[in-house]
C-alpha cells in the first residue's frame, strides 16, 4: 500500500514538474514578446511548425470557401494544397520575421499582404496567476500543450511544443475571423 502511494505521489511530482516547465517557457516567452526582443521570440519558436500550422490553417479555410460555393474536386484540392499552399507560405514567410511575429504575439494584429486580422495578444496572459494559467493549458499530444488565449478555442491560442531541451512555440491557432482573412487574401492572389 505504501508503495502505490509512494508510486502515485511520484507520479503527480513528475507531472506537476512536466507541466510546470511548459509555464516557465510559456513565461520566457511571453516576456521576450513584452520586451519585443524579436530574436529571443524567434529563439524560442519551432519556425517549421510554426510555419505549417498556418499554412494548413489558411489552406483549410481557402478549400472551406471554394466549397462553399461549389463541390471541390480532388484535383482540385491537390492543387489547392500545393500551389495555394506555395502562396500562403509565402504570405506566412512575411508574418515569420523577428518582428513581425513579436507583433503578432504582443499586440494580436496580423498585417501582411493588403490583410489586417486581429486575435488577442500573448502579452494577455499572467503567467503569475498559476491558476488561471493552467484553465488555459490542455494537453493535445503528449509533448504538445495548446494555450488558450481568451475564454474559448474561438478566441484562438498558441501551441508549445516540447523538443531537445525546452518547449517552443510550434503553433498559432487563429481566430475564425482571422484565417478567413488570410483565405479570401490567398485567393485574390491566386486569381490575380
Amino acid at each position: 500500500m505504501r508503495w502505490f502511494f509512494g508510486s502515485l505521489i511520484a507520479s503527480l511530482v513528475c507531472l506537476g514538474i512536466y507541466v510546470g516547465s511548459a509555464v516557465v517557457s510559456l513565461s520566457g516567452l511571453i516576456g521576450a514578446v513584452r520586451a519585443e526582443n524579436g530574436a529571443d521570440v524567434l529563439a524560442r519558436t519551432d519556425t517549421a511548425r510554426l510555419r505549417r500550422s498556418l499554412v494548413d490553417q489558411i489552406v483549410g479555410a481557402y478549400l472551406k470557401q471554394i466549397d462553399r460555393e461549389r463541390p471541390v474536386k480532388p484535383l482540385e484540392r491537390l492543387a489547392a494544397n500545393t500551389y495555394g499552399a506555395s502562396i500562403a507560405d509565402a504570405m506566412i514567410g512575411k508574418i515569420l520575421t523577428p518582428e513581425n511575429l513579436t507583433d503578432v504575439l504582443n499586440k494580436g494584429a496580423i498585417r501582411v499582404g493588403g490583410v489586417d486580422a486581429n486575435m488577442l495578444s500573448l502579452t494577455e496572459i499572467d503567467t503569475s496567476k498559476v491558476l488561471e494559467t493552467l484553465r488555459r493549458i490542455s494537453p493535445t499530444k503528449p509533448v504538445e500543450f495548446q494555450i488558450r488565449l481568451g475564454q474559448n478555442d474561438k478566441d484562438g491560442g498558441v501551441s508549445l511544443h516540447f523538443e531537445g531541451n525546452g518547449w517552443k512555440l510550434s503553433g498559432i491557432q487563429l481566430p475564425n475571423a482571422a484565417v478567413q482573412a488570410l483565405a479570401r487574401s490567398l485567393m485574390k492572389s491566386k486569381a490575380g
